[in-house]
């Protein structure tokens, strides 16, 4: 049965890079986005190969079974392709893309992912991500050593543990069967919306119902907004729901939408030596896969990371509790320097601090008993010296103790 419901495709080179290395697709069935890596033109090349491979799926299937065969065979033939493509041209060596893909059969989506792409699923105004990152930082995450919120600001944040590439034939794909239902957004993006705009916008944004290509569009605006330093692919599927209906054209995005995009490019005579590397390494990709040995690199360099940061930690940590113990000693030692009259027991005593006490902490310490008898003051001076009567010095003390005394002027 075909799928019933509304979807768009849209793609954006992004504010930063020079050209779009991302695609996508959206059509009656099938709902994919591919994020491409390996310089100027290898990027393009392996994206586009992919959603051309892939599209063929864009039919009704019998059972989600078999349509989760079918989509794991499709992938596996564009690693195929991948790897004929660097034979023919060896200068595309290293490309690769990533792969995330909805099959809609029935009331089932049949998910395929490879990368760091997304698949989210948006039901009852709960913003879900379904796929899981195949990224150093991710695994990271997944251990305990970094936060999720770390994760988004790490430096290796976009190097890949695994990758639609030319580095062999069997992909480790991760495939699986959900139940959808109607009402159901499904959103499917590269790292160029999921790596700047948080869940909590995205969600916002999905909240308000609006139709796909408008949703797509606010969620495009926001990325941009954010700098947008990745080109950006955003997929839309709803199931069911108010919007209007597929309409039987599929939508391709990205370079995939260009014959270009799958053109393998001939070798220029001329462009060789240090002119052509520089040139390939002004394109260079933020995202690949490791080998293993540079893995155990990363691994280390991140246990340092996490060192040095516990070591500027503690520094911190010291300096602070340095710094409130010498504003406590400075204000203590301005406490020091002032004096007040009050009762003990039951006589007057000059005090040297000041009457307030934090807590347990007297910030006052009897200096002189002046062997005045509260019992022998007067009432009036005895409720003053009862309530204590600051002075300025310890002179002005003695004085005022002085005129209690009945020797000093009133």
């Amino acid at each position: 049965m075909a799928f019933e419901g509304s979807s768009t495709a849209i793609s954006h080179t992004g504010k930063v890079r020079s050209n779009n290395q991302d695609s996508g697709y959206s059509g009656s069935n099938l709902f994919m986005v591919a994020d491409g890596m390996g310089g100027h033109a290898g990027g393009d090349i392996a994206s586009s190969i992919a959603v051309h491979q892939l599209k063929a799926l864009d039919h009704p299937f019998p059972t989600p079974a078999e349509a989760e065969r079918e989509l794991r065979e499709s992938i596996t033939d564009a690693a195929h392709v991948l790897v004929d493509t660097v034979a023919e041209r060896p200068q595309l060596a290293g490309m690769g893309t990533t792969v995330s893909a909805v099959l809609m059969v029935d009331e089932y989506a049949v998910i395929a992912h490879i990368g760091d792409s997304r698949v989210y699923l948006f039901r009852d105004g709960i913003l879900t991500q379904i796929t899981t990152d195949h990224t150093f930082v991710q695994r990271l995450v997944d251990s305990g050593r970094i936060t999720p919120e770390e994760a988004r600001y790490h430096p290796r944040r976009s190097v890949l543990m695994r990758v639609l590439g030319d580095m062999g034939t069997d992909p480790e794909v991760d495939a699986f069967i959900m139940q959808t239902q109607p009402g159901d957004r499904w959103l499917i993006c590269s790292d160029g919306l999921c790596g700047v705009v948080d869940d909590a916008q995205t969600a916002k944004v999905l909240r308000q119902d609006l139709a796909p290509g408008r949703t797509a569009d606010l969620l495009l605006k926001l990325a941009l907004d954010a700098g947008a330093p990745d080109n950006v692919t955003i997929v839309l599927a709803d199931v069911g729901g108010r919007h209007p209906m597929f309409s039987g054209t599929a939508t391709i995005v990205g370079s995939a939408a260009t014959p270009k995009g799958i053109e393998i490019p001939v070798e220029r005579p001329g462009r060789t030596g240090w002119f052509q590397t520089g040139k390939q390494a002004a394109n260079e990709p933020t995202h690949f896969e490791p080998a293993a040995e540079y893995l155990e690199e990363l691994i280390e360099e991140d246990r340092r990371r996490s060192r040095r940061r516990r070591v500027w930690w503690f520094v911190g940590f010291i300096a602070i509790v340095a710094a409130i113990a010498a504003a406590a000693f400075v204000a203590y030692s301005w406490t020091q320097t002032r004096y007040f009259v009050g009762p003990d027991d039951d006589s007057v005593v000059i005090y040297r601090g000041i009457q307030q006490d934090i807590g347990p902490i007297s910030l006052s310490t009897p200096y002189e008993d002046t062997d005045i008898l509260l019992a022998d003051l007067p009432a009036y001076q005895r409720l003053s010296v009862e309530q204590t009567i600051s002075a300025r010095s310890l002179a002005d003390a003695q004085a005022i103790v002085d005129n209690l005394r009945g020797e000093g002027t009133p």
